[in-house]
């Protein structure tokens, strides 16, 4: 096929369009993290920007109980110096139940030795899935290739939407069905670099990078004033990361008390990440 130099002209045109596009503040490559507020994702947001990437947060409001967390989010995005901060609001929990969206009591453990492997009902049906769909279109949006998320596959609740063969498939099918995959030159890239890393270890990267973790929600069930529970496995797993890194824990508890949800009474016993 010929091409004209008309059209040669016009497709270089497009082509440095679509490089500028590409590209976010003083040309770092954009990229779309997803951010909830808690531990993990402010940790990623931090090595996403050493990475040396243009960061748009993504969070949403899903119905969860612990809403309170997207405050957090707006503060962490904002002293980060994020390109753009966007929240979608869905309501999970009127596709499916789940203890976090308010259909039945988080389950409360005395310690981490009292979590299990099961499923626990903290499980969000899909949410994985849909939170990285959503990610992908915001990306299309800003003309970014990467996308970063705060998943964990060592202290985590064995929910399948958080392991790496998950990751695989799910980035293969964005390559497959978007148009950046397609015919703008991608392919995506889904970032999970706290996959293989414990509490602990996640924990000491965060500092490293100078992470405020004050500033993070992790709680399943904070009070009205965000103060968090303790017991929930959340918590459980955020205070022995705290613990086992010789760091020192800033979360704001509420007074001690007994779990409200007694171990070994049917309940699904398994650690969600925090």
């Amino acid at each position: 096929m010929t091409i004209k130099k008309g059209e040669q002209a016009a497709s270089k045109k497009a082509n440095r369009a679509c490089k500028a596009k590409s590209l976010g503040a003083a040309g770092k490559k954009p990229a779309v993290v997803l951010l909830s507020g808690g531990l993990d994702s402010t940790t990623v947001l931090a090595i996403a920007k050493e990475r040396g990437f243009d960061c748009h947060a993504l969070s949403f409001r899903y119905g969860q109980r612990h809403e309170v967390e997207l405050a957090a989010a707006h503060k962490i995005a904002t002293d980060g110096g994020c390109a753009s901060h966007a929240v979608v609001d869905l309501d999970l929990g009127a596709l499916a139940p789940s203890a976090l969206t308010g259909q039945s009591e988080v389950p409360k453990r005395a310690s981490e030795k009292e979590i299990g492997a099961a499923i626990p009902s903290t499980y969000v049906p899909a949410r994985n899935i849909i939170f990285l769909s959503f990610a992908a279109a915001r990306a299309e949006g800003v003309g970014a290739r990467d996308i970063f998320i705060g998943v964990n596959a060592v202290d985590y609740s064995g929910y399948p939407d958080c392991r790496p063969e998950f990751l695989f498939a799910f980035e293969k099918a964005l390559n497959t069905g978007t148009k950046t995959g397609v015919e703008e030159g991608g392919p995506f890239k889904i970032h999970s670099p706290l996959i293989t890393l414990s509490k602990a270890d996640i924990i000491k990267e965060g500092s490293r990078l100078g992470v405020d973790y004050s500033l993070t929600i992790s709680c399943y069930d904070p009070d009205d004033d965000g103060r968090a529970c303790g017991f929930c496995e959340s918590c459980v797993l955020r205070k022995k990361g705290f613990s086992d890194a010789g760091v020192a824990d800033p979360t704001i508890y509420q007074p001690k008390s007994a779990p409200k949800a007694a171990l070994g009474k049917g309940k699904a016993k398994c650690s969600p990440k925090a």
